[in-house]
This record gives C-alpha cells, sequence and structure tokens, in this order.
C-alpha cells in the first residue's frame, strides 16, 4: 500500500490533479461511511441486502464507488443498519 500511497502524494503535489482529487472527497467519505456503519452493525453485504431488500450487488457497486445513491437509499441502508441516517453542511 505504501506504493501507492507514496504515487498520491506524488501526484497531489499537482494543483489540478489535487482540485480534481479533493472535489471527489465528498463520495469517499459517503462510501467509507457506508463500509463503517455497515461493518460496526457486524452485517455482510449479503444481510444487510436481506434487511433492507437492496440487492447485495448495488450494495456492492455503493462501496466500492459505481454506484450514486438516493436519499431514500441511504436512509433504507441506515435503517437497516440501526442507524440514523444525518447529513449536515460544514464550513469550508
Amino acid at each position: 500500500m505504501s506504493n501507492f500511497r507514496d504515487y498520491l502524494n506524488h501526484q497531489l503535489e499537482d494543483s489540478e490533479f489535487k482540485k480534481e482529487w479533493d472535489a471527489l472527497e465528498p463520495e469517499f467519505a459517503i462510501i467509507q461511511a457506508i463500509i463503517d456503519a455497515r461493518k460496526s452493525s457486524g452485517l455482510t453485504q449479503k444481510e444487510l441486502a436481506e434487511k433492507t431488500g437492496i440487492s447485495q450487488g448495488d450494495i456492492s457497486k455503493l462501496e466500492n464507488g459505481t454506484g450514486n445513491p438516493s436519499i431514500r437509499t441511504l436512509q433504507r441502508l441506515a435503517k437497516g443498519m440501526n442507524k440514523k441516517l444525518r447529513i449536515e453542511f460544514s464550513p469550508m
């Protein structure tokens, strides 16, 4: 992993790359929040799918960044993990 981290750090020195990378931060945060919440709930993707009615394939897509969840989907996921969805705007 350090090779990737070294490569990424080198790329982040380029201001255009850093600008694009930073623009993706909210998406990365949502992806990581879904993964962290599912794992802390002790659920597999399959178990979460059974609880929410969202296919395991769709949950996988959300977790690997190829899905774009709606608020309704995030609410269903939260409920399936016995969590509360909270979205906030914070100062820059």
